[in-house]
């Protein structure tokens, strides 16, 4: 029990300095945008990502099975889609309110892990949650919101299938792949804006810091995590989050969020914690065949 306790606990440390990682990474990313736009951040860091992970992890392409193939090509497309999506909202609507959108994906993980009538009630003020969030009105950026919750369902899919690859591929080897998938997709981009002469060298430091501090670190730290820990469990210290993404816009962009935003994120996050301690209590109580994951296929 002590040795599962020691595991989760560095579980739980890996997530909350991967997300702070992050979010200080997505912030910085964000002052690239004048230069070359969310497309040309997004291109840069997926480019140095996949030059860092492909060296490290070492996939060997020639033996990969086709059930490990298929859920790391999925990953690739769900980083392609994800990244645009969120930098998109981040630059249309602000990096607090987009990554708490984004984090209604792993909220619906943990809803989904769950088949109790409180689950309705959360789902109920999780809504309301994002409706003070948001605040809709004859103003609100209806594109740029839209683009936050594409980012959340990408996010649910990465959850599921970076706990899929980590059974099935060793080390970083999913992440690498998929990032390199990725790379491919997002290579023209950066070959145009190369071409239109848009790339600085603050430009290029910020998408590579992005590539890094985005990329390389959290899909490392998501692979580790998501061995020792459920993917519920993923889900509810994922609530970090839109606190720490709230701050880093504050801090390294000067985006002081409003009181209803506050508000909105506050709801959100302890809806999830709510959520996930129910789906988590009510699996504690399962037999323990019933708890028995599948090996994979």
């Amino acid at each position: 029990m002590s040795r599962l306790n020691l595991g989760t606990g560095g579980a739980v440390a890996t997530m909350v300095a991967s997300a702070s990682v992050n979010q200080a990474g997505a912030a910085l990313a964000a002052r690239a945008f004048p230069a070359i736009g969310p497309a040309g951040v997004v291109a840069i860091r997926q480019l140095a990502a996949a030059a860092v992970l492909l060296p490290v992890a070492r996939p060997n392409l020639r033996r990969m099975t086709w059930s490990q193939w298929w859920p790391a090509l999925l990953l690739g497309l769900v980083f392609t889609v994800m990244n645009i999506s969120l930098y998109t909202a981040v630059d249309r609507v602000g990096l607090g309110l987009a990554v708490t959108l984004e984090f209604l994906g792993p909220l619906t993980i943990a809803l989904c892990g769950s088949r109790t009538p409180i689950d309705l009630v959360c789902a109920v003020v999780a809504g309301i949650g994002v409706y003070v969030l948001v605040r809709p009105g004859p103003s609100t950026d209806v594109a740029g919101l839209s683009l936050g919750l594409l980012a959340g369902a990408c996010w649910a899919a990465y959850i599921l299938l970076n706990r899929l690859i980590g059974a099935r591929l060793p080390g970083l080897q999913g992440p690498a792949v998929g990032t390199a998938v990725a790379a491919v997709l997002y290579l023209p981009v950066a070959v145009v804006i190369l071409a239109q002469g848009r790339f600085t060298v603050t430009a290029l430091a910020y998408g590579l810091g992005a590539g890094v501090l985005c990329s390389v670190v959290p899909y490392a730290a998501d692979v580790v995590a998501l061995r020792r820990v459920p993917a519920r469990f993923f889900g509810l210290v994922q609530s970090v989050h839109p606190m720490l993404a709230a701050l880093a816009g504050a801090v390294i962009l000067g985006q002081v969020p409003a009181a209803h935003v506050w508000a909105g994120i506050v709801i959100v996050v302890c809806t999830n914690a709510v959520a996930v301690a129910v789906a988590g209590t009510r699996a504690a109580r399962l037999p323990e065949p019933l708890l028995a994951r599948p090996e994979p296929s």
